[in-house]
């Protein structure tokens, strides 16, 4: 059958490596010295800063071409921090949003969802209107 037949044998692999420059090392290892033990340092504990004190959550459909959006309010945070908030807020429900003055604006009706991720951020309460 042609050429496949007339295959030799795979070359046999070399019985040892060809120079390992570490294989003496393998012998001393009983010989060196320990290490000392690392004094087992506790890491500080971080308190948490607290959230806002309370949220309003309610859906809006006005000047918004019938479009479904819920919107954030009374959060009472600094603006870099209500863009970290949003940002994680959208990432949590898979929708798109924005910071409109003091508020936060996501995308759909998130009434159900939302009340349970702000509790989670340290909003101590969270008002559905």
């Amino acid at each position: 059958m042609g050429k496949r037949d007339k295959k030799g044998e795979p070359p046999a692999a070399p019985a040892a490596p060809f120079n390992n420059p570490f294989a003496a090392l393998s012998a001393q290892r009983e010989a060196l010295p320990q290490a000392p033990a690392a004094p087992v340092a506790q890491a500080p504990v971080k308190a948490e800063p607290k959230g806002p004190a309370r949220a309003v959550v309610r859906m809006e459909r006005k000047g918004r071409g019938g479009k479904e959006v819920t919107v954030v309010e009374h959060l009472e945070l600094p603006a870099a921090q209500r863009e970290v908030w949003l940002k994680a807020l959208k990432n949590s429900l898979g929708c798109g949003g924005v910071v409109e003055d003091d508020t936060l604006v996501l995308q759909g009706d998130q009434r159900e969802r939302l009340p349970a991720l702000l509790e989670a951020r340290g909003v101590r309460k969270v008002t559905v209107g």
